[in-house]
């Protein structure tokens, strides 16, 4: 019989995810994973296979805790509008301008590896497909509240707004400070998101 781990896989994943996240993939090295994790080289290994999988695999994770998050925003916001609104402030915290500049993994792994790696690179698209078909059901549930206009595209706002919180994303790497960060994605949420409410209710 196999022996049980003596480990947490979802810990050793967290740790690694983090490790990538920070430094990248091609300056992670087999020291920084092992001393990350905890574990030895074998233990590391059979349990995950070689560098590339391990961090696919904690790549996969990533997407998927963020396509939960992103659920989150746009299911339990009372208003649509607000929810597609607070999108775009989400990528900025507020309380740890570290945590601002390391970005989005996803991103960040697509322009270190999109062009070399084809798996990488077809993780994205469907990432991004993903995440633009949540959007544009919140975008739909804005338009049958009355705070958009129901001719809008849905899927056309909800590219247009993935593309401007991945700019606010970007924004946030090269050190800008969080007040001008949220300064504009509120300009962003202002000129994309006018409150179609507000402008019935004046005419």
């Amino acid at each position: 019989m196999a022996r049980p781990r003596a480990f947490d896989e979802e810990q050793v994943l967290h740790a690694v995810r983090e490790q990538f996240w920070t430094a990248g993939y091609n300056a992670t090295s087999l020291e920084d994973l092992l001393r990350v994790s905890g574990l030895g080289k074998g233990s590391l290994y059979a349990a995950f296979g070689d560098k590339r999988r391990l961090f696919l695999r904690a790549l996969h994770g990533y997407t998927d805790h963020g396509h939960d998050q992103l659920r989150r925003i746009l299911t339990d916001t009372p208003r649509a509008l607000d929810a597609l609104r607070t999108l775009l402030e989400a990528p900025i915290d507020e309380t740890n301008d570290d945590e601002t500049r390391r970005g989005c993994l996803m991103a960040n792994s697509t322009c270190e590896l999109g062009i070399a790696d084809p798996d990488v690179l077809a993780h994205a698209h469907r990432t991004y497909e993903t995440s633009t078909a949540l959007i544009a059901d919140c975008v739909v549930r804005a338009q049958h509240e009355g705070d958009l206009p129901a001719e809008a595209d849905p899927i056309a706002l909800a590219r247009a707004l993935l593309a401007a919180q991945q700019g606010i994303v970007f924004m946030g790497r090269t050190g800008m400070d969080t007040a001008t960060l949220t300064a504009t994605a509120r300009s962003l949420a202002d000129h994309l998101l006018p409150d179609h409410s507000a402008t019935r209710s004046r005419g």
